[in-house]
């Protein structure tokens, strides 16, 4: 029986090139804001951490802003490609979990991820982590997919992703994470909160699901009630439209 890292591995090793070239991952207006964020608050000299890297894209926006950051995923497959892409961009990659980081306290300016939370089995360990290892008075940046706040929508919402990605653990919304920031003694600067078109074919491409799942996935879009088809603005090949959040936060002195 397969541990939950052990699946994420599995889900991920083999697609970092696809995560590496895809539209949603690598463009978007809260890179845009982030980068706006981070230059207004982030020294030139300061040292930034990107966790649940991914295929690099939160890295490499942020990289030509400050002196160093540093990369860090459970998969060595996303590592590498990050590596081979970084080549003189300032980045450099560790490999570690979310919930148990080999820093020293007060060791980075800011920490920031970007559609990682979800796949977190801990979310306050990690959160407390991310706290754990940024300066007295420095930035927490948390970039995720969004809960729909409509319980049967959320329940349609995260059914799909489980059933497109098994290392799908839970989206969470804006309210859980203001509660979850407060929690952690980081004080929220701003928030931003965006929708996002999701292409169904490359959406369960990129994660190679299986066929099987696919179908399903297509008749729980085909049989869902009026109020998720609207929510989710369901089109006739399953597409549909979620929202990205971003919370800026402050760690408490």
């Amino acid at each position: 029986m397969k541990t939950h890292e052990q699946t994420v591995h599995e889900q991920f090793d083999s697609r970092a090139q696809a995560y590496l070239t895809s539209a949603v991952h690598a463009e978007g207006p809260d890179l845009v804001r982030v980068r706006e964020l981070v230059a207004a608050s982030i020294p030139a000299e300061g040292v930034g951490l990107d966790l649940g890297c991914g295929a690099g894209h939160l890295s490499f926006a942020l990289a030509p802003l400050v002196a160093r950051i540093v990369a860090v995923d459970a998969s060595e497959s996303m590592l590498a490609t990050v590596s081979h892409a970084a080549a003189d961009k300032g980045v450099e990659t560790r490999r570690a979990v979310a919930e148990n980081m080999p820093f020293e306290d007060a060791t980075f300016h800011f920490a920031a991820t970007r559609y990682s939370a979800h796949h977190w089995t801990d979310l306050s360990r990690a959160m407390d982590e991310m706290r754990r290892v940024v300066k007295p008075g420095g930035y927490l940046c948390v970039i995720d997919t969004e809960a729909p706040a409509h319980p049967l929508v959320d329940t349609h919402f995260q059914t799909i992703e489980f059933l497109r990605d098994r290392s799908h653990v839970r989206v969470r919304s804006a309210t859980e994470w203001r509660r979850e920031f407060d929690r952690a003694g980081v004080d929220i600067l701003e928030d931003g909160h965006w929708p996002v078109r999701i292409e169904f074919a490359s959406w369960v491409e990129r994660m190679r699901t299986p066929q099987v799942k696919v179908d399903v996935l297509r008749t729980l879009q085909a049989e869902a009630s009026r109020e998720v088809r609207e929510a989710l603005s369901i089109e006739a090949d399953g597409s549909f439209t979620m929202r990205t959040c971003l919370f800026w936060g402050r760690v408490r002195r």
